[in-house]
C-alpha cells in the first residue's frame, strides 16, 4: 500500500525541484526525503526520478503521479474516514505503545482534535521506551501498534513479521544556557563547543553511543556536567546554566525561556520514528490513526523551533 505521507513528499519534491528544497519545506533531512522516494518507487513499481551526481530529475511518471496526488490524498482520507465510521460498534479497540515525547506533544493533539470522535477508536495507551513497547508486540497480544524511534543504526530490533511504517523524523538540536551570552540561532562549529560543560545521555545506552561517536567525529570533546536521559530535565538544567544539551525538536516544544537553540552544521542527527504494526490488526481505522498522527508530527517539526538570528 502506498503511504500517503510519501505522496505528500513527492508533491513537494516536484514543486520545489529537489530533495533538499523539499526537505527544507517539510522539515525533514534530504536523506529522509530520498528514503521516502525510494520507498514510493518500490511500492508503486515505477521509476520516479533520474538520479545523477549533480541532480535529481522527476520522470514523466513522477509528474503524472504528482498531478493526481492532491485528489488521491483527499480521496484516501475521505474513504478511510468513511470506512472508520461505517462500523456501528462502540469502537475498535486499539492497544497503543508510544514513547514519552510523542505521547506528550503529539498524541494529545490528535485526541483533542475535532476528527477524533468520528474515527471510532477505543484507545488503550501504554507509554514506554521503544524496547518496552516492542516487547509488547513480541508478547503476541499486549499491543497492536508500537510507535518507536531509532537513532542512527542503534541496537533497536523487531520481528520481521511486523509491518514497519516510517512516520517522520525528530531532529536533534544543540541548546545552551542563555546566560552564556551566545545569540539565539547563531551558527557555531562543533569544535567551538568542546571542553564546555554538557548534559549527556547515560553511558551504555544505544543513543549515547551514537552521540559519542558523532561528537568524536566533530572533534567535540564535552566536559560532562550531568547525565540525563530525560529531555525535559536536560532542558531545565540547561536553563539554569548547568551545561549544553542535545535534545530533539519535539522536546523543544516546551523549552524554557532561558535556553537558546544553535545551528551546529557538524551535528546532524535525528530520531527516525516508525509505527510497528501487527499485520492482522491493520484496519482502515488503524491506517487513519497512524496517518493523522504522522501529519501532526510533521506539522510540529516543520514549523521551525530554532530561534532566528537577530
Amino acid at each position: 500500500m502506498i503511504n500517503p505521507v510519501h505522496l505528500r513528499t513527492l508533491l513537494e519534491v516536484v514543486r520545489r525541484g529537489s530533495f533538499a528544497a523539499a526537505a527544507t519545506q517539510l522539515g525533514y533531512t534530504a536523506s529522509a526525503v530520498s528514503q521516502q522516494m525510494s520507498t514510493l518507487e518500490r511500492d508503486s513499481g515505477v521509476s520516479l526520478f533520474t538520479r545523477s551526481a549533480r541532480s535529481v530529475l522527476p520522470t514523466e511518471a513522477a509528474l503524472v503521479m504528482a498531478r493526481h496526488a492532491t485528489k488521491v490524498l483527499t480521496d484516501i482520507d475521505a474513504l478511510l474516514a468513511a470506512s472508520a465510521r461505517s462500523d456501528e460498534s462502540a469502537g475498535q479497540p486499539l492497544r497503543l505503545g508510544i514513547f514519552p515525547s510523542l505521547a506528550t506533544y503529539v498524541l494529545p493533539k490528535l485526541l483533542g482534535g475535532a476528527d477524533w470522535p468520528g474515527l471510532g477508536i477505543n484507545l488503550h495507551v501504554s507509554v514506554g521506551e521503544p524496547q518496552q513497547t516492542i516487547g509488547g508486540l513480541r508478547a503476541g497480544g499486549e499491543l497492536d501498534v508500537a510507535l518507536v524511534y531509532q537513532v542512527g543504526q542503534s541496537g533497536l530490533a523487531w520481528p520481521h513479521s511486523l509491518n514497519r511504517q516510517w512516520i517522520g523524523d525528530d531532529n536533534f538540536r544543540v541548546v545552551l544556557p542563555k546566560s552564556w551570552g551566545i545569540r539565539p540561532g547563531s551558527v557555531v562549529a562543533a569544535e567551538q563547543l568542546s571542553d564546555m560543560p554538557w548534559i549527556m545521555h547515560h553511558p551504555g545506552t544505544s543513543d549515547a553511543a551514537v552521540i559519542e561517536r558523532l561528537f568524536a567525529a566533530c572533534n567535540l570533546h564535552p566536559r560532562v556536567a550531568a547525565y540525563s536521559d530525560d529531555f525535559n530535565a536536560s532542558l531545565k538544567l540547561a536553563s539554569v546554566g548547568l551545561g549544553a544539551a542535545l535534545v530533539p525538536e519535539l522536546a523543544l516544544s516546551a523549552r524554557p525561556d532561558n535556553v537558546v537553540v544553535l545551528d551546529v552544521p557538524d551535528i546532524r542527527l535525528a530520531r527516525n520514528i516508525f509505527a510497528l504494526l501487527i499485520n492482522e490488526n491493520r484496519t482502515a481505522r488503524v491506517e487513519v490513526f497512524v496517518d493523522k498522527l504522522a501529519g501532526i508530527l510533521q506539522g510540529l517539526t516543520s514549523t521551525g523551533t530554532v530561534d532566528p538570528v537577530p
